[in-house]
């Protein structure tokens, strides 16, 4: 018979239960009603200029948020440019990207006992990069043992991070990386043990990742520069998805003017950070060279896993150049000292740092054929993956590599496991293989961000204005069907939408005679039913149910 439990042990065990029903507590709900903060304040890596984040839990898609506060005590400066800090975040909002944070939505506080911008942003679980970093340092030994059992055909995985790299390759193929791309084998292997080998895969697509979304901002009209990239507001997804956060802050201490400007402090105020910064920072007008320079600071302490700073105050010049030092890997060297140049004008561009030797690499018709697969799945059926699989021959050829005289190497639907792809297409379709080095220069049609808005008319205002809130999830799939009316005087339409976290909306109108596929659609992206990004595949869509069943559009 068990010992009866020690009181003390009960004790502390209710003390984390009552701790834990404190921290889910809802102190606060947004005007829509839909976000809710909670008592439990989260750490997503020192956000500069934000006085307090708490979590909160979306009550629309069941998933947990952050609640981030930005207080001001001078009310009437606040009242004063109310609309302008309005008229950033509106266009904040509409910054979209794979590797960057998500801001989702923003309102304004400005009652009597304070004034804050209160905005919801992505909550990343897994913590910032510094902090993946130092775990994965912790257990670098753990993880170079059980790296060396996980056999032929795999090459390992860092830390918490799920990052794998699959080879699949023939005797004499002259290929490698079958599962992402392929490149020549002309140059000898980068590393020579297991650990590094897998370290290096890690690395190559954490920084195709975060040149990805510097190329996005560096693209707009005018440059959207960060201006605070560190290592603190890189985040990393328990996939392996990386995410830049904090993309507001200069944006917001730029444009504010100088009697506003108290609450915003930058990562540069903190000594440890100080060396992600370039030497003309603050100097002369910044341009997208100062991302450049604070990535390649990035780029180091991934490749090292740790910059040693001296105790808690800033790191050396001489910790930077040891670690430079101990890169085993030219190429790798040579790409960062580039990012390193202390003359701007001679830091590569992110997108030209895309094309560099030690990252570029042919992208896979198995690559290629997934981005083209989400790209147009809202055409197919939801399980078309299992459904078409089922119809495959297992025992056919899939691929083939000629070896004469030998036999050719063959790879057969049998080998391909449809979990297996399915977790592929989910990877591509969440940011974590993008196709940013198969384009020329990526001019985006994003609002121009840094440029003064234009003149309007004076507006009236609320206590707690909040702007009309449109739909931020992308539309996977579409289902239309047209039905005559009893009377037979009309059509009356069905609109099944399928968006990207699998919630079904399923949306009915009558249509008129007056009515076009084109005014529908732009009807579906005001009300907020639909992303604006969907406006033209759904116009297109709409027009081709209306041929099928009418023969013209109505």
């Amino acid at each position: 018979m068990a010992a009866p439990e020690p009181a003390p042990r009960r004790g502390r065990e209710r003390e984390r239960e009552d701790e834990s029903e404190d921290e889910s507590d809802i102190l606060e709900e947004s005007p829509c009603g839909r976000w809710q903060k909670r008592r439990e304040q989260v750490n997503q890596g020192n956000m500069p200029g934000v006085q307090s984040t708490f979590l909160a839990m979306d009550t629309e898609e069941g998933v947990e948020v952050v609640w981030n506060e930005l207080h001001f005590g001078d009310r009437k400066a606040f009242a004063a440019h109310e609309e302008k800090i309005q008229t950033m975040f509106e266009q904040l909002v509409l910054v979209d990207h794979p590797n960057i944070v998500k801001l989702h939505k923003y309102w304004l506080d400005a009652s009597e006992a304070r004034a804050r911008v209160i905005f919801i942003t992505e909550y990343v679980s897994s913590g910032s990069l510094k902090q993946f970093l130092k775990k994965t340092k912790k257990n670098h030994k753990a993880m170079n043992a059980r790296v060396w059992g996980v056999g032929w055909g795999c090459i390992g995985d860092v830390g918490e991070g799920q990052l794998w790299e699959q080879d699949w390759a023939g005797a004499g193929s002259g290929m490698r990386g079958g599962g992402v791309g392929w490149a020549p084998q002309a140059q000898p292997p980068l590393h020579t043990g297991p650990m590094e080998s897998v370290h290096h895969q890690a690395w190559k697509r954490w920084c195709t990742q975060i040149l990805s979304a510097l190329s996005f901002l560096h693209a707009c009209s005018p440059p959207i520069i960060h201006g605070n990239l560190t290592s603190d507001t890189i985040f990393i997804q328990h996939n392996g998805l990386i995410k830049i956060g904090s993309v507001w802050h200069r944006i917001f201490s730029n444009a504010l003017p100088d009697d506003l400007r108290s609450p915003i402090r930058a990562e540069r105020e903190e000594l440890r950070n100080l060396h992600f910064f370039p030497p003309e920072y603050g100097e002369v007008a910044d341009g997208t060279a100062v991302d450049i320079f604070s990535f390649g600071m990035c780029a180091l302490e991934m490749a090292v896993l740790e910059i040693q700073a001296n105790g808690d105050t800033r790191v050396t010049e001489e910790a930077i150049t040891r670690a430079r030092h101990s890169l085993s890997d030219p190429n790798m060297r040579e790409f960062i000292l580039s990012c390193l140049a202390r003359d701007p004008s001679h830091r590569p561009s992110a997108h030209n740092l895309l094309f560099h030797r030690v990252l570029f690499e042919v992208h896979s018709l198995k690559l290629l054929a997934a981005h083209c697969f989400i790209q147009h799945q809202y055409l197919m059926p939801e399980n078309v993956v299992e459904e078409k699989t089922k119809a495959v021959d297992l025992h056919a050829v899939l691929a083939e590599i000629p070896r004469p005289p030998r036999p050719p190497l063959q790879w057969r639907y049998s080998e391909v496991s449809c979990l297996e792809l399915d977790k592929f297409l989910e990877d591509v379709r969440n940011g974590i293989y993008p196709l940013m080095n198969f384009a020329a220069a990526r001019p985006l049609g994003l609002p121009r961000v840094l440029a003064p808005p234009p003149e309007e008319a004076q507006k009236a205002k609320t206590p707690t204005p909040e702007p009309f809130d449109s739909e931020t999830r992308k539309v996977i799939q579409m289902q239309c069907n047209l039905e005559r009316s009893e009377d037979k005087a009309r059509w009356h339409l069905t609109l099944l939408l399928v968006l990207e976290d699998r919630l079904h909306r399923q949306l009915t109108y009558d249509l008129l005679p007056t009515d076009s596929a084109q005014d529908l659609a732009s009807e579906l992206v005001h009300y907020g039913f639909v992303h604006e990004d969907d406006r033209t595949k759904l116009a297109a869509f709409l027009e081709s149910t209306f041929l099928k069943y009418l023969g013209a559009q109505p």
